[in-house]
């Protein structure tokens, strides 16, 4: 593959190379781009969701009592994901003005910036209300540029994927959420074991945002040098993976955008209330050590690893929506223990967090490509991405501070409800796909192909 810089991104500087790698090495780069940049993101979303629960309640909301001040700090964390479908929208129009590579890098050095501008922000005690001011536009910010990073890569690489294997391709850039959790909560429980409550909140806890600028200038040059290749942009350009105006998207295909957005709500739900909801009601209610309880979570991600290459596996065999909707199935049973879990002992608080995982992984595996799928190729990159914003804010950007707020008003079965809209809200999406005309699972120019052989 050639490195050298790419002078434009338009049709006329695509010059297809008829020798180019085998679809495994192939693969293989758009796996690594794929993943770091996943990472990257996640690391960045988890850091600001962890602080919510063990800084900011202490450092940016003195004023009120720990409960209210992490619920403060959720909803901080919630605009972000409002801020994110806004951030899409500005970026695809950047990338078709200016191109693919102005688009990611302006993208990716905002989120850096923004993410470790809120290592600088004062704590309340200094700058008052002007510290929680700051802290709010930077989480904007922040959501904002996470929604211009989309590249169409996790896209490409299951696209060419061989047939028989697109859902174990379409299940390894998921492993982003789970490795950056590992690395976001493995890092916060170090800081506190190694400095103690009172200088970690005093400026230990700034430490990881100082790492995700790093981290995202990694993300950065991984990323371009796939996107910026002539191989790569020919690609990308074949498979219609550029940005299609929205108007049109919405009117052509807004019932699949729709159907895309509620599809992955168990899943995106289940994330952050087996991460973020968790860690918050441990801190509050059952005392636990931050350090102690952020190890047995990161025990938890590293369960969902293999679960979701195991779910990559079974949906080649039975389908990626059929394994997504058993996936929700199983999420309803699970949501039913969470009030004699969560109200338990200490072993049955882990036993929840760890099962929890382990659903996670096998459904987030697919939660990215059940639905979008079905788009049209003109439509695939620009339907894909909006129905991913959607599906993230309307699945995972509230479920921390809704749940933290049922649990403590109304008790922490609630929080099982909660789940259960999720998952009852995920089978009604996938059934409504089948009988409103949604296409089968796979690439969607195949099976148009495959018909045409048949007739």
């Amino acid at each position: 593959m050639s490195h050298s810089h790419a002078p434009s991104v338009g049709p006329s500087a695509l010059e297809p190379d008829p020798s180019a790698r085998s679809l495994e090495v192939t693969a293989r780069d758009i796996v690594v781009g794929v993943l770091i940049g996943r990472t990257v993101a996640f690391f960045d979303l988890f850091v600001f969701g962890i602080a919510c629960a063990l800084v900011f309640p202490h450092v940016f909301f003195p004023f009120v009592d720990e409960t209210r001040g992490m619920l403060y700090g959720f909803v901080i964390f919630a605009l972000g994901f409002i801020a994110q479908p806004l951030g899409s929208l500005f970026f695809m129009w950047a990338q078709r003005r200016f191109g693919r590579t102005v688009q990611l890098t302006a993208a990716l050095f905002l989120s850096g910036s923004a993410t470790v501008g809120i290592a600088f922000v004062p704590a309340y005690a200094l700058m008052g209300g002007a510290a929680i001011v700051a802290l709010v536009l930077l989480r904007l910010a922040q959501g904002f540029a996470i929604g211009g990073s989309w590249n169409g890569l996790a896209s490409l690489l299951a696209m060419r994927a061989p047939q028989p294997q697109r859902g174990w391709y379409a299940s390894i850039p998921q492993l982003g959420a789970p490795i950056g959790f590992i690395v976001a909560a493995a890092l916060f429980a170090y800081l506190w074991s190694a400095l103690g409550a009172e200088e970690f909140l005093g400026w230990g806890w700034r430490y990881p945002f100082f790492v995700a600028f790093t981290i995202n200038v990694v993300a950065l040059f991984a990323r371009l040098r796939l996107v910026v290749s002539p191989e790569y942009i020919e690609a990308l350009q074949e498979r219609d993976l550029v940005p299609a105006p929205v108007a049109r998207l919405f009117r052509e295909q807004g019932r699949l955008v729709v159907l895309g957005a509620f599809a992955s709500l168990a899943s995106y739900a289940l994330l952050n209330l087996v991460t973020l909801f968790t860690l918050s009601w441990a801190l509050l209610h059952a005392h636990e050590s931050p350090d102690g309880f952020l190890l047995v979570q990161v025990v938890g991600a590293a369960i969902a690893i293999p679960c979701m290459l195991l779910s990559g596996r079974l949906a080649d065999r039975v389908g990626r929506r059929s394994t997504l909707g058993l996936c929700a199935a199983l999420i309803a049973v699970y949501s039913g223990w969470t009030d004699v879990l969560l109200s338990g002992n200490r072993a049955e608080s882990y036993l929840f967090i760890l099962i929890g995982f382990a659903l996670l992984g096998f459904s987030h595996a697919q939660a990215a490509g059940a639905v979008t799928a079905s788009f049209r190729a003109e439509f695939r990159y620009s339907g894909a991405n909006i129905s991913s914003d959607l599906s993230w804010l309307l699945g995972a950007g509230f479920a921390p501070v809704v749940a933290l707020w049922l649990a403590t008003e109304l008790g922490v079965g609630y929080v099982g409800l909660y789940l259960l809209s999720g998952a009852v809200c995920t089978l009604l999406a996938l059934w409504a796909s089948r009988r409103l005309g949604g296409l089968p699972d796979g690439d969607p120019q195949d099976r148009s192909r495959a018909s045409r052989r048949e007739r």
